[in-house]
This record gives C-alpha cells, sequence and structure tokens, in this order.
C-alpha cells in the first residue's frame, strides 16, 4: 500500500512498470535530496513522465503526466562526489492528486491504481501470450537477432518488462502504462508491435 504522499521523480524518457527494475543515476542536488530522505524512511519514489514542452521549466515543476508508478529502492550505491546509483523495482501504479511545495524535490499526494486481474482476465492474458511473443520474435528477427523468452516468466511480468524495455517511443510506453489493467495493456503492445512489425521498415530493433 503506498502512503498518501511520495517523491516523484520526473524523467523525459523514463517509464516504470510494476515488478520491474530499473537503474537509475542520480546526481542533481534536489534529487539527492530526495534520495536521501526516500533511504531514510519507506524506501519508496514515484517515477512520473515529463510532458513534452518541460525544456523551459526543467529546473522547476515542469507538467508531468498524472498516472505514473511508484517503486521501492532495492539498492543504492553512493559515489564518491556525491552521486548515487540506486535500482527500483516497482510497486504500483498510481494518479497524482496535487503537489506538495514544501521541499526543494517535488511531493506529490498520489491515489494508488491497483491492477488485479480476475481468472478470466489471467485466462486471456494467456491465451495473448503466444501471440505477443511471436509478434516479438518476429521482430527481432527482422534485426537479426536471435529471440529468447524465459519461459518461467509469469505472464504479467512479461508483458510489463517488455513494456518498460523494448525500444518505444516514452509517449508509447506512458499510453500502455495507464491502459486499465493488465490484459488491456498486453492488447495496447500487441497492436504496437504489429503496427512496428508489419509497418514498411518498422520494428522494434532493441530491448535496453
Amino acid at each position: 500500500m503506498l502512503p498518501p504522499t511520495i517523491p516523484i521523480f520526473p524523467l523525459p524518457n523514463v517509464v516504470l512498470f510494476p515488478n520491474v527494475f530499473l537503474p537509475l543515476h542520480i546526481f542533481e542536488p534536489r534529487y539527492r535530496a530526495m534520495l536521501a530522505d526516500a533511504l531514510a524512511g519507506d524506501r519508496i519514489i514515484g517515477m512520473t513522465l515529463l510532458m513534452p514542452g518541460y525544456e523551459a521549466e526543467y529546473h522547476g515543476r515542469p507538467a508531468v503526466y498524472r498516472v505514473g508508478c511508484a517503486g521501492v529502492i532495492t539498492h543504492s550505491e553512493p559515489l564518491a562526489d556525491g552521486r548515487s546509483n540506486v535500482v527500483l523495482r516497482g510497486i504500483e501504479k498510481f494518479r497524482i492528486l496535487d503537489e506538495d511545495q514544501s521541499r526543494e524535490y517535488r511531493l506529490a499526494r498520489v491515489e494508488p491504481l491497483a491492477e488485479a486481474a480476475s481468472e478470466d482476465e489471467r485466462r486471456l492474458l494467456r491465451q495473448r501470450r503466444n501471440r505477443l511473443e511471436a509478434l516479438l520474435a518476429a521482430a527481432i528477427e527482422r534485426g537479426g537477432q536471435d529471440p529468447r523468452f524465459p519461459p518461467a516468466i509469469p505472464d504479467d511480468d512479461l508483458v510489463n518488462a517488455l513494456s518498460q524495455y523494448l525500444a518505444l517511443d516514452p509517449v508509447e510506453r506512458q499510453a500502455l502504462l495507464e491502459r486499465n489493467g493488465i490484459l488491456a495493456r498486453c492488447d495496447g503492445l500487441i497492436e504496437l508491435l504489429e503496427m512496428k512489425t508489419y509497418a514498411p521498415g518498422g520494428g522494434p530493433k532493441s530491448v535496453h
């Protein structure tokens, strides 16, 4: 369960998904302060995507998409110059309700967005997985790579990992995050892969 207020870390090209790991490099003073406070508390940071046009206000509080994903810090490596390398594991989606202006970094009051799947949805997700893997194999083979799928990974974790790590536009990732549940996200990912795989010259060429 998320606390009602969490620090948010807005970036222009990163979207976090539940149960997926994300490495980050923290170097700005305001986010060093954010990290220190998070490590002293519940270790939770909310990742949000900056909206287009953020550049002029980057050092202030530019607009962000209202739906993000919170992560818990699983690893933190302080560096000699005050920077840090950290790893987050996504835990839960949230919607920003408003922001608290009391800190140098951004704090947001949030509501959690649960993504529990019914048995019927899980059955349909299992069926969709075959189509998803076939599309991914076709896309990767076009890039001359050998597709590999870890068979033990749960269906929802596979969908979330592909949504985060495939070479998609950040706004496409954001749209996937905002889908209402894991089955809808899987359908959105399939639609994107179909478009990119069969469009002339299309196809995601790499996994980050």
